[in-house]
């Protein structure tokens, strides 16, 4: 069986690495004329590092990320609303990672060349359709360095293109432009002192005005004393011509600072964190709606490619790994029908996940501390019932599906 996929990112790799894993080729195929290492954190939860410790990947995982040992919700004050422990912690088996997304897809492009062939990966080939017939696929690509369309043939397509998917246009060709809830984030990362005991996520504030992320991402930087401190911006925005979701678009300092003057978080001043930050990246909080199908006879799609979704809960990363891991599992049970099954397993689950993100009890208890509390407080039993602090809860375990 040979199954074309198309995207190099962390769902497309990881896909090749599974289907290498249980006997089936592939290749894949980017239009990028070359990968780099690009982004900025991002987390693993337990059941992915699961999956990719399965494919011999746990090692380097710790070797160049932070193995999450709690989150922490706190009021734009540093007052402390809420903790609750995560990974290794909270009883997995696995940790949960937090590392630099470029650093994971080095990892998962390392492993695939080394096990797969150097050809595995292409780059400079754009997709541009797919067509189906008796006896497989025929795709059609563009070479960007030959400036013309080249035709491969495969089993399988596996389209693992992302948020702008083309393979998912393809298949649903008026759908139109990613969802925008009207949020904007700035991401960057900053090297500085340990972030608490350098193992632990930090949430404070409320989205529906402004909410900051912060959490360790470098294992490299916590063996010399320090920690670099990817952090997230969250604003609410009523500027909806500036809602173009672009993951490399870079952000300026000016347009985010503002709405943080003032802050201590975690024992940091947060308008000085941000200014420590090389980069900065601008992107809007966006999905797709659920799609009724992801596989459609020899197509089938696999991570943002099927299921954008919010950057709530850690699941982005996470859910994709899982996608390719079901995929491969089903694929060598049965060649013919696997792809339809992993759409069967999988689709109904993450929809409700999709859904699930876009509004979460957490959020909304956290607007209450800030309607309730506008100017911090001593105890949190003073501003919120028990029932409401369990709602925090709740909403991770239901955005929390394996």
């Amino acid at each position: 069986m040979r199954v074309l996929i198309v995207g190099a990112g962390i769902a497309g790799l990881t896909t090749a690495l599974s289907l290498h894993a249980v006997g089936i080729e592939a290749t894949v195929v980017d239009g990028v004329t070359a990968l780099r290492p690009l982004g900025v954190g991002i987390n693993l939860l337990p059941h992915a590092t699961a999956a990719l410790s399965d494919l011999g990947l746990g090692d380097r995982l710790a070797e160049s990320g932070i193995a999450t040992a709690e989150v922490i919700h706190l009021d734009r004050f540093g007052n402390e609303i809420w903790r609750e422990p995560r990974g290794l912690r909270a009883g997995h088996r696995c940790p949960q990672y937090s590392i630099h997304r470029g650093e994971l897809q080095a990892i998962l492009l390392g492993a695939v060349r080394s096990r797969l062939g150097s050809g595995a990966v292409r780059t400079g080939l754009r997709f541009v359709a797919a067509e189906s017939d008796g006896t497989g696929v025929r795709v059609r690509l563009r070479d960007r360095e030959a400036d013309a369309e080249t035709d491969l043939r495969a089993d399988l397509v596996v389209g693992a293109d992302g948020l702008h998917s083309a393979v998912r246009a393809g298949l649903y060709p008026d759908e139109g432009a990613p969802l925008w809830n009207g949020i904007r984030m700035w991401r960057g990362t900053t090297l500085t002192r340990p972030l608490l005991a350098g193992e632990s996520m930090v949430i404070a504030g409320s989205n529906h005005a402004a909410k900051l992320v912060l959490y360790p991402i470098s294992a490299a930087a916590r063996r010399i004393g320090r920690s670099l401190v990817n952090w997230v911006a969250e604003v609410r925005t009523d500027d909806p011509g500036r809602s173009a979701a672009d993951w490399n678009r870079v952000g300026c300092l000016a347009d985010v600072a503002p709405h943080y003057r003032g802050w201590r978080v975690a024992g940091f001043d947060v308008e000085e964190l941000m200014a420590g930050s090389e980069r900065i990246l601008e992107y809007p909080m966006v999905d797709r709606d659920p799609l009724p199908r992801w596989t459609f006879g020899r197509i089938t799609l696999v991570g943002d490619a099927a299921h954008p979704m919010y950057p709530i809960g850690s699941n982005g990363g996470s859910q994709a790994v899982i996608d390719s891991r079901v995929l491969a599992r089903e694929l060598a049970r049965d060649p013919e029908r696997g792809a339809a099954a992993y759409d069967a397993l999988r689709r109904g689950l993450v929809n409700t996940l999709v859904l699930a993100n876009r509004d979460m009890p957490m959020d909304h208890v956290l607007r209450l501390v800030a309607e309730r509390a506008p100017t911090g407080f001593r105890r949190i039993e003073d501003v919120l019932g028990r029932d409401e602090l369990r709602a925090i809860t709740d909403g991770y375990r239901r955005t929390s599906i394996r």
